[in-house]
Parts: C-alpha cells; structure tokens; sequence
C-alpha cells in the first residue's frame, strides 16, 4: 500500500471516531435532558407555571442537542443552506399546523358554548 493510501485510511478512521462519538455524546445528552424532566414533573419539585418554562427549556435543549449531533447542520459543506432552508420550512409548518389547531380548537368551543 502507498503512504497516501495509508494517510487516507487513518483520515477517514479518524473522523468516523469523531462521528461516533459525537452520536453518543448525543445520545446521553438527550436520554439526560428527557431524565431530568421526567424526573421534575414525577417528583412536581416545581409550581405548575414554572414547571411549563422549565420543561419548554429543556426541549429547545434537545432540539439544538439534535440538530448539531444527529442533524449535522453545524458543519460546513457544500449543502449547508439547503439543509438551513429545509429546517425553517419544517419550523414554519409546524408553526402553522399548531397555531391553526389552536385556533380552530377555540373558535369550536367558542360556539358551542354560545
């Protein structure tokens, strides 16, 4: 084998370790996020209104957890902005799937009530 072979196949070794290891790092932040507000809401440490911003935080938690361990989209490559673009669609329609729920939930009871 030559020594570019060689360099080649360390380099490659070497990022897929990077790669494993930032799925498992990954992995325990999430499964530790999803513990700690299992475990405020079992043992109701907290008041209910402050117990709604703390769960909320830790879910924008874990999602920046996932977008940078398993979606990739902090590292630079060719397709980065269409990976950026696709992430605010996605936003976007969730938004609009849930705000429309909601209003469509009130205005029903709304007129059933009156």
């Amino acid at each position: 084998m030559s020594d570019q072979s060689l360099v080649n196949t360390a380099m490659q070794h070497k990022k897929s370790t990077k790669k494993l290891a930032l799925y498992i790092l990954g992995w325990l932040a999430c499964i530790a996020l999803t513990l700690f507000a299992y475990h405020l809401v079992q043992e109701r440490i907290l008041v209910e209104q402050s117990l709604y911003i703390v769960i909320a935080a830790l879910g924008i938690t874990q999602l920046i957890v996932q977008i940078t361990c398993f979606l990739r989209l902090n590292t630079p490559s060719d397709s980065r902005s269409w990976n950026w673009i696709a992430l605010v669609f996605t936003i976007i329609v969730i938004f609009i799937l849930v705000t429309g729920s909601l209003w469509i939930m009130y205005n029903l009871n709304y007129y059933m009530v009156h």
